[in-house]
């Protein structure tokens, strides 16, 4: 069953921000990460929705406590004021 991360925030710089991100792809994968999407809202590039499926939940939770996240996301100029959900699938349908 697929589970899902989804975090929510504002960058200083998308293009800074997705370096960091894109170097952080081997540590995630190796955590249980198994694919990711991207999107910002309509009038921000700035302002990001990331989801991500990972392959448990306990693997997203030692991720989203991980020192080297904190610190990447420092580095990477996320704001401070973040948002965090994590969900389990419970249907999907394609129409």
């Amino acid at each position: 069953m697929p589970y899902v991360l989804v975090i929510r925030h504002k960058v200083e710089d998308y293009a800074r921000w997705k370096t960091a991100f894109d170097e952080g792809i081997a540590m995630r994968k190796a955590g249980g990460e198994k694919s990711y999407r991207i999107f910002h809202t309509d009038d921000d590039p700035n302002n990001l929705v990331l989801l991500f499926e990972w392959d448990n939940l306990d693997n997203a939770r030692k991720y989203l406590k991980s020192e080297i996240l904190r610190e990447a996301m420092q580095q990477a100029g996320v704001s401070k004021e973040v948002d965090i959900s994590l969900l389990e699938e419970v249907e999907k349908e394609s129409v």
